[in-house]
């Protein structure tokens, strides 16, 4: 068996070489990183067991990186976060972020390795879990909560393409279910035990991209310290999940269509061909027929993905699942966040079903789980007053007048409900709320400081 690798991120020498010394003691590898650059670099060579992450960085904050980890397709590795400065704003964050724990420096030997362990067991048992569930067919279409018309419609249309071997190409807002669609047609398809493996074009460098999905022969570049499989090999045989499509760079569009015609690719570095036998569903936000007529996206690369396409409708085109979808979410949120059981009363439903939820499913599921945290304990049901301080404000609330406020104020107050909309849009991720809104990552994050926004 392996010795897991270790991921340690922290701009201290002595800091890294102490840990990684410990660590090697009780028969863990390691790697280290002095920065966010130097850590998606390792992270983009290979994946390790876990990371040991420090929040204050040369180049950013550790926050970043947790967030980019959590985003990934299965969670990522866990990562356990650590601060010489820490407080308990920067330990709620970092948990609620998808930290599994949080050590204050110095860190001390005997509590980081009953941390790494319970985070390496909790980290085999979920990946248990989840091909389990695969096995037993529990990422289906039942896994689609809702009895909408325009649910029932899609899953109707999951079942008849998933048997076939035909890409199909979801298209959806951010945050409706993309990713579940994909993995239902997996489910349900001949390649059901054969690996699920996907990607967020978007969320991987340009320079890293064409590794991470065709792999890398050891020497490719700087870093290349070994043979590196990518995720179109991890899928052969089964399901590839292109995820954020009209984010892949221009360059990169022209390698996929190429294998996507022959079937072979090259590892980066590598001179021998390799046959794959993988089935792409890829997904987007985009208008990709927009982006084709700017020049941002390849024709004949659309219609290669787009054989089969299919439309996730948004949580404001089927309201009536709402209740359903929070019935969901309440009882999935309450033994996770370590509350007693409770459940919405009909006018709270009521309630949560009036929003429009422009971050989509995503965006309840988040709502949901706030309301759990933050309710009055000993609260068993929750009616509409328990529900109602928590609601997003429309747009007429949020941007309304309001006599003798004094303009600046009625500006910041739109301001700051703005930025609180895209931030649950892009499911709390200030690298992609930042990118969207067309503004620097730095001065972004002044602004939330500004806006009295964490």
């Amino acid at each position: 068996m392996s010795q897991p690798l270790i991921l340690i991120v922290d701009d201290e020498p002595s800091i890294r070489q102490t840990l990684s010394r410990a660590l090697e003691l009780e028969g863990f590898r390691t790697q280290s990183a002095d920065s966010l650059a130097a850590a998606r670099e390792r992270l983009a060579v290979q994946a390790p067991a876990a990371v040991l992450l420090d929040l204050r960085l040369p180049d950013g904050s550790g926050h970043d990186l947790l967030e980019t980890l959590s985003a990934s397709e299965d969670g990522g590795p866990p990562v356990l976060v650590m601060s010489g400065h820490g407080t308990i704003d920067d330990a709620v964050r970092a948990l609620h972020r998808g930290a599994r724990d949080f050590l204050e420096k110095p860190v001390g030997q005997d509590r980081l390795l009953v941390s790494l362990n319970n985070a390496l067991e909790l980290d085999r048992l979920q990946r248990w879990n989840r091909d389990l569930r695969a096995e037993l067919g529990l990422d289906g279409v039942d896994r689609i909560v809702g009895e909408s018309a325009p649910i029932q419609r899609l899953k109707a249309q999951i079942l008849r393409v998933a048997p076939s071997e035909g890409r199909v190409l979801l298209t959806g807002e951010n945050g409706s279910g993309k990713e579940l669609v994909a993995r239902a047609i997996h489910t349900h398809s001949a390649r059901a035990s054969a690996p699920f493996v996907s990607i967020n074009c978007g969320a991987v460098p340009a320079e890293l991209i064409e590794s991470e999905l065709f792999g890398h022969e050891k020497g490719a570049f700087t870093g290349a310290t070994q043979r590196h499989q990518g995720k179109f090999e991890r899928a052969d045989g089964g399901t590839l999940f292109l995820d954020e499509i009209g984010d892949m760079p221009a360059a990169m569009q022209v390698k996929l269509l190429r294998v996507l015609q022959t079937g072979e690719l090259e590892r980066v570095g590598g001179t021998q061909s390799l046959r794959v036998d993988v089935r792409v569903v890829a997904a987007t936000h985009r208008d990709l027929e927009a982006r084709i007529a700017d020049g941002r996206f390849r024709e004949d690369l659309y219609y290669r993905l787009n054989v089969v396409p299919l439309h996730v409708p948004p949580l404001r085109e089927r309201r009536e699942d709402v209740p359903m979808l929070a019935e969901r979410f309440v009882a999935e949120a309450s033994p996770r966040n370590h509350r007693d059981s409770v459940e919405f009363a009909p006018d709270a439903l009521r309630r949560l079903a009036q929003h429009d939820y422009p971050g989509n499913v995503r965006e309840l599921r988040n709502l949901v789980e706030r309301i759990v945290i933050l309710a009055e304990p000993g609260r068993r049901t929750l009616d509409a007053s328990d529900v109602e301080p928590f609601m997003p404000r429309s747009g007429r609330e949020a941007l309304g007048y309001r006599p003798g406020a004094k303009l600046s104020e009625l500006v910041t107050e739109a301001e700051r409900a703005i930025v609180e909309t895209a931030l649950e849009v892009h499911g709390h991720s200030i690298p992609d709320t930042a990118r969207a809104l067309g503004v620097e990552r730095s001065n972004f994050h002044k602004k939330l400081r500004a806006l009295g926004l964490k």
